[in-house]
């Protein structure tokens, strides 16, 4: 592994320990060249799934792009990183169970939601109101609705 620092291919493992409940090896190294220390993570290379978007075409998953969703949702409210990238891993590890070569994107945005539900409800109607396309408030009522415990419209 080249050393992202000096660019030198001469180091050495200090630490290793299974992270992301097992699904993830983070390895720390020291450059013996120029004696700094970095870490990488090695996952395991899973098969290429495809998400299937609403227009039908395919795109190669990106754990990436649901990490940057949950942060955006997430902005300003109390959730730590570490909480996002657990729910990241989770619905990760849901989808490569789940489905064999495609998922449809509508699959990927339910399962985020599901996991957000429980973490944050501030941040659950956030992501709902982008994923599910909102258009007005009679939408964020009807999903606001049966967490407030209540089905009465709004008039």
């Amino acid at each position: 592994m080249k050393c992202p620092f000096c660019r030198e291919d001469n180091d050495r493992v200090i630490d290793s320990r299974a992270c992301e409940d097992g699904y993830a090896i983070r390895r720390r190294r020291e450059c013996a060249d120029c004696g700094r220390r970095f870490t990488t993570y090695e996952r395991l290379e899973e098969s290429v799934i495809k998400v299937i978007k609403k227009d039908g075409s395919r795109t190669p998953f990106d754990r990436e792009k649901i990490r940057l969703g949950l942060e955006k949702a997430c902005w300003k409210r109390p959730i730590s990183a570490a909480q996002i990238e657990a729910v990241v891993t989770t619905v990760e590890h849901q989808i490569f169970t789940t489905f064999d070569t495609e998922v449809p994107s509508r699959e990927i945005g339910e399962l985020v939601m599901r996991h957000l539900g429980g973490l944050d409800k501030v941040a659950f109607v956030r992501f709902a109101s982008v994923y599910r396309d909102f258009e007005d408030v009679h939408d964020f009522v009807d999903e606001l609705g049966p967490m407030l415990g209540s089905t009465k419209p709004l008039d």
